[in-house]
């Protein structure tokens, strides 16, 4: 009589991780995160990576073509351009993902509030979130950021951060209130009321981490949109400002006048920007994907 595996015997087979099976099964949420990594890398180290100094001025090298000692070329002050994309996404990041954070969490809370509560305190969170949602995402910033100024402090622009997850905010909201309309009629809801938990815990520790699936989509998909927003204040003069490295600064000001002449100076960073842009929505859609049962097989 042969052995038998336990290896191969019913219910015994092996799970894979979740990490390894998401690699597997989204190839492009995959390449997404990958290009994530990277630039999170960048951002974390650029002073190893960057083989220049962002802010170093050198006259003698104005309007460099990408070449062995500046691959991607010199602005018109001279500056390497890819020491500056590298810097920049330490920018980038940083502020999207702050941004993002703080309005998807504002916006949670909100949402499962008006959810629970229903009544006036719904109508009035309602109401709110649609006159922000009546304008469209850039104004909102253009307005907070206008009334706000430029502030930093700690090395971070806490004033452009505000501009971003304002707008941020009323779009989480809504569908966080969506999907907690239906959590706030679950059994363990009522069970919870009626053994005299407060309100505070029903909400915090038995309503928000439910919602924590599509919270996480919104939150990875506006980084991309928060990154957005922030070159397109720093192009308008209104976000970051020189001589720190911002993909939206090196999209502004001198490369615009010089675009036919160094071309190289508007292409990288554009290049820097859509690739963000189009990673963090990549992985975004794929999370989505992955965590949604009804698309599982």
């Amino acid at each position: 009589m042969s052995a038998v595996s336990l290896d191969a015997a019913p219910g015994r087979a092996r799970r894979r991780h979740p990490a390894l099976l998401f690699l597997k099964t989204q190839p492009l949420g995959t390449f997404g995160l990958a290009v994530i990594v990277l630039m999170t890398v960048a951002a974390l180290i650029p002073q190893i990576i960057a083989p220049y100094d962002p802010e170093t001025v050198d006259f003698a090298s104005m309007l460099t073509a990408p070449s062995l000692a500046h691959p991607l070329g010199t602005d018109a002050f001279g500056r390497d351009v890819l020491t500056r994309v590298i810097y920049g996404a330490r920018t980038a990041l940083g502020l999207g993902f702050l941004s993002s954070l703080i309005g998807s969490v504002i916006g949670a809370v909100l949402g499962v509030a008006a959810a629970y509560f229903r009544g006036t305190f719904d109508l009035v969170v309602q109401g709110i979130t649609d006159i922000f949602l009546s304008f469209p995402i850039i104004i909102l910033a253009l307005v907070v950021v206008s009334v706000l100024g430029k502030g930093e402090s700690l090395g971070i622009h806490w004033n452009l951060v505000a501009a971003i997850a304002v707008p941020i905010a009323p779009n989480v909201a809504r569908v966080v209130r969506a999907a907690a309309l239906a959590i706030r009629e679950m059994p363990y809801i009522d069970a919870a009321r009626a053994a005299g938990y407060s309100h505070r815990r029903i909400i915090f520790r038995h309503m928000l981490p439910n919602i924590m699936a599509p919270w996480l989509i919104m939150f990875t998909a506006f980084i991309a949109q928060a990154i957005l927003l922030e070159a397109s204040l720093s192009f308008l003069g209104l976000g970051i400002s020189e001589p720190t490295a911002s993909w939206g600064v090196m999209l502004s000001g001198h490369a615009a006048d010089f675009y036919s002449e160094a071309p190289w100076m508007i292409l990288f960073p554009g290049l820097a920007i859509s690739l963000a842009v189009f990673a963090f929505n990549l992985f975004g859609d794929s999370l989505r994907d992955w965590l949604d049962p009804r698309l599982k097989i």
